[in-house]
Protein backbone atom coordinates (compact mmCIF):
# COMPACT_ATOMS: atom_id res chain seq x y z
CA UNK A 1 0.00 0.00 0.00
CA UNK A 2 1.23 3.79 -1.03
CA UNK A 3 1.84 5.65 2.02
CA UNK A 4 -0.43 8.31 -0.11
CA UNK A 5 -3.66 6.11 0.87
CA UNK A 6 -2.27 5.47 4.32
CA UNK A 7 -2.34 9.21 5.29
CA UNK A 8 -6.04 9.45 3.44
CA UNK A 9 -7.97 7.42 4.93
CA UNK A 10 -9.50 9.07 8.08
CA UNK A 11 -12.41 8.41 10.39
CA UNK A 12 -15.63 10.45 9.16
CA UNK A 13 -14.10 10.63 5.77
CA UNK A 14 -16.73 8.91 2.49
CA UNK A 15 -15.32 5.67 1.23
CA UNK A 16 -15.95 3.37 -1.74
CA UNK A 17 -15.19 -0.21 -1.96
CA UNK A 18 -13.25 -0.75 -4.69
CA UNK A 19 -12.81 -4.69 -4.14
CA UNK A 20 -13.84 -7.71 -2.26
CA UNK A 21 -17.03 -8.71 -0.93
CA UNK A 22 -18.53 -5.45 -0.56
CA UNK A 23 -17.20 -3.86 -3.39
CA UNK A 24 -19.75 -1.20 -5.18
CA UNK A 25 -20.58 0.19 -1.37
CA UNK A 26 -20.22 3.25 -0.32
CA UNK A 27 -19.99 4.89 3.39
CA UNK A 28 -18.41 6.51 5.80
CA UNK A 29 -15.26 5.27 7.50
CA UNK A 30 -14.47 4.46 11.78
CA UNK A 31 -12.59 2.50 13.62
CA UNK A 32 -9.62 1.91 11.78
CA UNK A 33 -7.92 -0.95 13.73
CA UNK A 34 -4.13 -2.54 12.81
CA UNK A 35 -4.94 -6.49 12.58
CA UNK A 36 -2.31 -8.55 14.08
CA UNK A 37 -0.75 -9.45 11.02
CA UNK A 38 -0.17 -5.62 9.97
CA UNK A 39 -3.04 -5.22 7.76
CA UNK A 40 -5.41 -2.52 8.57
CA UNK A 41 -8.80 -2.96 9.56
CA UNK A 42 -11.58 -0.43 9.23
CA UNK A 43 -15.67 -0.59 9.61
CA UNK A 44 -17.86 1.76 6.68
CA UNK A 45 -21.28 2.78 7.68
CA UNK A 46 -23.47 2.86 4.84
CA UNK A 47 -25.90 5.91 4.84
CA UNK A 48 -29.43 3.30 5.47
CA UNK A 49 -27.14 2.63 8.98
CA UNK A 50 -25.80 -0.75 7.52
CA UNK A 51 -21.83 -1.31 8.98
CA UNK A 52 -19.43 -4.22 7.52
CA UNK A 53 -15.85 -4.35 8.33
CA UNK A 54 -13.11 -4.35 5.45
CA UNK A 55 -9.16 -3.89 4.29
CA UNK A 56 -8.14 -0.44 4.38
CA UNK A 57 -6.96 -1.32 0.96
CA UNK A 58 -10.08 -2.04 -0.62
CA UNK A 59 -11.28 1.11 -0.72
CA UNK A 60 -10.44 4.48 -1.89
CA UNK A 61 -11.47 7.75 -1.11
CA UNK A 62 -14.74 9.55 -2.24
CA UNK A 63 -14.39 13.41 -2.86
Amino acid sequence: MHEQSLIQITDGANCKVISGTHKGKTGTISDIKTSKSGEITITVTQATGIRFKTLARSVEMVG
